[in-house]
């Protein structure tokens, strides 16, 4: 079973393993796994569940709120996101101006089969919408009822902070943040979780096994398994930064620590993100019902220092720790 976190400066405890469906709901399994991955999920003690209105273009929240159908709202964690395009992607379909985020809260609330979320999320930074009109959204979002908490998604700390300021002028609590964070990349560690720290909030790691790279399942000169993420068009884009000998060299040099702790590579690589202070939970994924067991197997493992170090020195110089990365994963423009 997973442990309970605060998430931030809140009341609000969620699953350090939280259930996510990017990747799978609504496109790469069909609907009667997805429903029996979160049915394991909820069997494996996870209450948390994150979305986003963008994934599968708006599937993938069907596809969860059909899944949660009849379990105990007061019970559950749901997060949703908005920012990237949906529908027909016309000029108002993205991005965090009132209009965009005012549809889109009631459009996720419906496909979701509830009345409220307990964290909404800007999945971006909004290059072009005064940060003032996205925060007075969010209020009104938080005071109609319609999501209880909000949250953000790979801001920089700069833009943590004045999202923070005016959240608090505007009476309500930005609480969270949900970056890439994994082993192999550590970009927040230097600038945003001491950003987080000072403001009470909280971390919501994604891609803690680095798309799958820290399974192991990928060898060093080997061709890919077939049906992995490395062989679907969406997962390929991302994993391919880290599809290198070099990197997938060095992973392989973890397994010893793995063994040691009686974990798999994969369990080992979500215990490493929960050792993070600033870190309330890691966001897990499945397309399969048992890899949900398998991965609450990490919750409440305790890394020792020496394997800490162990594994610092495992992955040396292959491990991302650049701060401007973050910016880099925000567009410049919003996207159409």
């Amino acid at each position: 079973m997973p442990n309970y976190r605060y998430l931030g400066n809140s009341g609000l405890k969620i699953s350090e393993i939280t259930y996510g469906n990017w990747l799978t709901h609504g496109s790469q399994v069909e609907n009667d796994v997805a429903t029996a991955c979160v049915r394991a999920a909820l069997d494996a003690g996870i209450t948390s569940f994150d979305t986003a209105d963008v994934y599968a273009n708006t599937k993938a929240e069907q596809v969860l709120g059909d899944a949660l159908k009849g379990e105990r709202r007061e019970s559950l964690e749901i997060f949703t996101k908005v920012y990237w395009p949906t529908g027909p992607a016309g000029p108002n379909d993205s991005g965090l101006s009132r209009k965009h985020i005012m549809e889109s809260i009631n459009g996720s609330l419906t496909r979701l089969g509830t009345d409220y979320v307990d964290l909404y999320q800007a999945h971006r930074f909004d290059t072009e919408t005064p940060l003032e009109e996205t925060m007075q959204a969010f209020a009104d979002v938080v005071r109609q009822g319609k999501a209880l908490y909000i949250g953000v998604s790979e801001w920089t700390a700069d833009q943590i902070r004045q999202g923070h300021a005016l959240a608090k002028q505007l009476g309500f609590q930005l609480i969270s943040s949900q970056p890439q964070y994994s082993m192999l990349w550590r970009v927040i560690e230097d600038e945003v979780v001491p950003a987080s720290e000072e403001l009470g909030v909280s971390q919501i790691v994604w891609s803690p096994m680095a798309q799958g790279v820290l399974s192991g399942k990928y060898l060093p000169g080997q061709p890919v398994p077939e049906g992995s993420r490395a062989t679907d068009p969406t997962g390929a884009r991302m994993i391919g930064r880290f599809m290198t000998d070099e990197v997938l060299t060095a992973v392989q040099k973890l397994k010893p620590v793995a063994d040691e702790l009686e974990l798999t590579m994969a369990q080992l690589s979500v215990a490493w993100v929960l050792q993070n202070d600033n870190v309330a939970a890691a966001l897990v994924g499945a397309s399969r019902p048992e890899q949900v067991a398998e991965n609450v197997k990490a919750a409440g493992v305790v890394i020792p220092v020496h394997l800490m170090k162990q594994i610092d020195d495992a992955l040396g110089d292959v491990v991302v720790r650049d701060p401007a990365k973050t910016a880099e994963n925000s567009p410049a423009t919003r996207p159409s």
